[in-house]
């Protein structure tokens, strides 16, 4: 056996279905050993798209997802993908070639300090260089198990191409079950009780989670934990942090809370760093988190109103709690109520919403007749990108699951996200929203998509700009100085067309019915398809009703 079998051995005996992979010299014995193995490879064009669908699976599926690329130049094109898995809490594996270890320091091809240059980006000690060959398959186990494991995250381990290419002469010990296992923290029954008793003696008690009750089964877990506890849960996952479109008028949610439990929350830009305004002035909290450095950053951002810093896997305290919930306050449903309304709530004007210029849709417009696809199926997939269009999307639709670009705030990921989500849920309708800007970050992935058989709906709002640096400008600068910023009303449909994809360009209301069935027509027959929508370049909306309606009583 050579390193490459002994490491594709153990992708398969952690379950791992598909490595997400852009091949090149160093990893080309793991291809050889992949051939035949039942682990699927997905060719893709970029080496970010690879890490984009890694982080997609995994999000999707809760295991690990695997993205397999070459040394030097391919590994430095994963890495930028890397920081939006780990700001997503995404389990992600990435398996970088690497020079052979014979020729380290002599100048070799594509020679880099791989290790070094993930560190950043990846878990604490998640990253390292394979040193032996018969080491491969337990190097993996260990980087399956750590990125799972407390608060997951992207792992990194190079391979160099020697140690794939050694035949072993001996055997080594085969893995355990254990091996792939994550470590847990649990939490302790009586700190269980604590949290609950706390959470009872209050009037206006909240759950705050982190973008890890958004990965794999844990929506469900969570809003499971909500039912138990008779407690508003409410995941946070977005760069807007509390101004997520998504959450409607969560500010009034949080000033109205008088008890918040962070779980697995860090207290950072996306709570405004636990300053004054945000919540309540007598508001109490207690954050339970996998890391110590967040519970001491807590600890210095609220001062005396944290009540008790607890060191547990967030995931694990879920059921902790939920198994050690009695019979839930009485008088909890208002609360409960008010909160959904506020969550739920969007300016009445939208159905009215219409652009300033013909041949251009407002962006409500332009989602709304999306709905009724992503209604069509239990297990649903809508994928945002950033940007203002994608804070438009995340706002108008819903649907049973969402994969978004995350509290990195970066863009580009939306189309790789497509494909992945379609490869992991086969009869799903998936439909990705983004940007013109964000189109272009990796429009050959519609290749992939097409190569793959991974039929998906993307639709791209074109507004010929980068329209969240522009209303940037505008706020700051004014119209006279917006520079830099400019795109053209590049035909997207016919660039997927190109590409083997379905395409078509909409710049009326009326055009969306006809295009839509079109587009349902070819991903029946296995192609993915793109809708060119000319919109108004709207700024982001921002939710706030006009009066507070939660009530502090």
């Amino acid at each position: 056996m050579r390193g490459a079998d002994l490491l594709v051995h153990a992708l398969q005996r952690a379950g791992v279905a598909r490595v997400f992979s852009l091949s090149g010299n160093h990893v080309m014995a793991v291809y050889d050993a992949l051939a035949g193995s039942g682990v699927g490879l997905v060719h893709v064009r970029h080496e970010a798209a690879a890490v984009h669908m890694a982080d997609a699976w995994a999000r999707l599926t809760g295991q690990p997802g695997v993205a397999l690329v070459t040394g030097g130049p391919g590994h430095a094109n994963a890495l930028g993908a890397l920081y939006t898995a780990t700001m997503a809490e995404s389990p992600v594996l990435l398996l970088s070639g690497h020079a052979p270890r014979a020729q380290l320091g002599l100048g070799a091809f594509q020679e880099m300090r791989q290790a070094d240059a993930a560190r950043p980006l990846c878990k604490p000690g998640g990253t390292w260089t394979s040193e032996h060959a018969g080491d491969l398959g337990h190097d993996v186990a260990r980087a399956m198990a750590l990125a799972r494991g407390g608060r997951a995250g992207p792992v990194h381990l190079s391979l160099p191409s020697d140690l794939l290419e050694q035949r072993l002469t001996q055997a080594p010990p085969p893995l355990s079950s254990d091996a792939f296992a994550p470590p847990v923290l649990p939490l302790a029954a009586n700190h269980a009780d604590d949290v609950l008793g706390w959470l009872g003696r209050a009037q206006r008690p909240l759950v705050l989670a982190g973008p890890w009750a958004a990965v794999g089964e844990m929506p469900a877990a969570c809003a499971a934990l909500q039912q138990a506890l008779q407690v508003p849960v409410i995941g946070m996952e977005s760069p807007r942090g509390v101004s997520d479109p998504a959450q409607g008028d969560l500010p009034a949610v949080l000033a109205a809370a008088d008890a918040v439990l962070l779980l697995g929350k860090r207290v950072d830009f996306t709570l405004r760093f636990g300053g004054a305004g945000l919540f309540a002035p007598d508001a109490q909290f207690v954050q339970l988190d996998a890391e110590a450095g967040e519970l001491q950053r807590a600890r210095q951002a609220l001062g005396p109103h944290l009540q008790l810093a607890l060191q547990a896997d967030p995931r694990q305290a879920v059921q902790a709690l939920r198994a050690a919930a009695s019979a839930p306050p009485a008088n909890r449903s208002p609360w409960l109520r008010q909160v959904a309304q506020a969550l739920a709530w969007r300016p009445p004007a939208w159905a009215a919403a219409r652009a300033g210029q013909p041949q251009q849709l407002h962006p409500v417009q332009a989602l709304q007749p999306l709905q009724a696809l992503l209604d069509s199926h239990p297990r649903s997939i809508f994928i945002a990108d950033g940007g203002e269009f994608g804070q438009w999307a995340q706002a108008v639709l819903r649907a049973p699951r969402r994969l978004i670009n995350g509290v990195a705030g970066a863009i580009g990921s939306a189309l790789p996200f497509a494909v992945a989500a379609r490869l992991a849920e086969p009869d799903a309708p998936v439909v990705a929203v983004m940007g013109d800007g964000t189109f272009g970050f990796h429009m050959a992935e519609l290749d992939t998509a097409v190569r793959c058989g991974a039929p998906f709906l993307a639709v791209v709002g074109n507004d010929a700009r980068w329209n969240a640096e522009y209303q940037i400008q505008l706020r700051e600068y004014g119209a006279a100085r917006a520079i830099g910023c400019e795109l053209l009303p590049t035909r997207y449909d016919q660039v997927a067309a190109a590409l083997g994809a379905h395409g078509e360009r909409i710049g009326d209301t009326s055009e969306f019915p006809a295009a839509l069935a079109r587009a349902s027509a070819a991903m029946a027959r296995g192609l993915p398809a793109c809708l060119n929508v000319m919109i108004d370049g709207q700024p982001a909306p921002a939710l706030r009703r006009p009066s507070d309606l939660i009530a502090r009583s």
